[in-house]
């Protein structure tokens, strides 16, 4: 028997949110990690508004902001207008976020206001440091073996955007049939307008195009980012971040005792990185670049087994930038200035460490 095509609306419904998210949800284990973090910030949330205590219209809670920004890289959406309105509708969005079926969603110029405030209170940074502790609680992390890397990422900005530093605003170098050709163009001389932290750089056959590059240092363990951060594109940038982060890692360390071991690509086998790393303690376990020079990495040390482990882990740390650029937005940011770009950067880590750890929490439960 044919059913009929009609639409009846009830006037009320006495279900809720929670019962349209299904029990085996992915999102419920992600959330209930994300919303510990949260927590343990309030404080800190408590800190950022407190110039607003003496009036005036109570702001949106940074929890639910966080929540959503979390969304919007787990699901791929690209603008914080698309995510506004999938928000409408979208009654997983809602529960996630904390907003009830009948709650107005705030408009996209939200997010632009208060992105600020949380970069000048560094609450992402935080935000990543507490997941990093729930890891740690669980035993995810070594503490002690480490791998480092870095990515380019393609700023939003173009080619014409960069001009001559001393050339009129309203000039266009690229004028002319020839458009760039014959011309020679420098992050000395030049600068985009668009995004003046943005750097022209090429690596390997790459084109050289505006960017930044980021930098991240996974835990051996199950390939945690423990340290992420934005710099300016450069040649020098990869081993200068790695110092700063692999330093902060072994002053985390439980004992100054404690071996720390760093695995990195050929691009990291230079004497002088190789230098630092043993001056702070840290065993060199980089690959070695025998391409017509001589490794700084010792034989010796590149025939044990533990510099064969850590080149075979130190692989893993591939997989975060690789999901950060499919899955997450760090392909191309469509935010401009380095630090808009490091907070989105940090952001997307830390919610690849959350996808990671649901995981983890599935197929290796803590013992009670």
């Amino acid at each position: 028997m044919r059913g009929p095509d009609t639409y009846t609306e009830g006037l009320f419904t006495m279900r809720r949110l929670d019962d349209f998210v299904p029990a085996n949800h992915p999102l419920r284990r992600i959330r209930v990690m994300a919303n510990e973090a949260l927590a343990e910030m309030d404080g800190l949330f408590s800190a950022m508004y407190e110039a607003d205590i003496k009036g005036g219209r109570p702001s949106i809670a940074p929890e639910k902001l966080m929540r959503a920004m979390l969304l919007q890289i787990l699901f791929s959406v690209r603008s914080e207008r698309q995510l506004m309105e999938q928000t409408r509708y979208n009654l997983l969005f809602r529960w996630f976020i904390g907003l009830a079926m009948d709650d107005l969603v705030w408009v996209p110029t939200v997010f632009t206001k208060n992105r600020q405030r949380l970069i000048e209170h560094e609450a992402v940074v935080v935000f990543f440091n507490e997941v990093i502790q729930t890891a740690h609680k669980k035993h995810w992390l070594s503490g002690e073996h480490f791998s480092v890397d870095g990515t380019l990422i393609q700023a939003w900005a173009g080619h014409k955007s960069f001009v001559n530093k001393d050339a009129d605003k309203d000039s266009d170098d690229s004028s002319g049939p020839g458009g760039f050709k014959g011309t020679t163009r420098s992050n000395a001389t030049h600068a985009s307008k668009t995004d003046p932290d943005a750097r022209l750089y090429r690596k390997g056959k790459t084109a050289s195009e505006l960017r930044y590059m980021g930098h991240t240092l996974t835990d051996n363990r199950h390939g945690l980012v423990v340290n992420a951060r934005v710099t300016h594109a450069d040649g020098h940038a990869e081993r200068e971040a790695a110092k700063v982060m692999i330093h902060d890692a072994r002053q985390a360390a439980a004992s100054a005792d404690v071996e720390v071991t760093l695995g990195a690509d050929k691009g990291y086998d230079a004497a002088e990185f190789i230098e630092e790393l043993q001056r702070m303690k840290v065993t060199p376990h980089i690959a070695q670049n025998k391409s017509g020079r001589r490794s700084a990495v010792p034989d010796e040390m590149a025939a044990t087994e533990g510099y064969a482990l850590s080149q075979r882990k130190r692989k893993l740390i591939e997989q975060g930038f690789g999901w950060a650029k499919f899955v997450g937005p760090i392909r191309q940011v469509m935010v401009r200035g380095i630090r808009k770009v490091d907070q989105l950067f940090v952001m997307t880590m830390a919610v690849y460490n959350l996808v990671r750890m649901r995981t983890l929490g599935e197929v290796r439960p803590v013992a009670g």
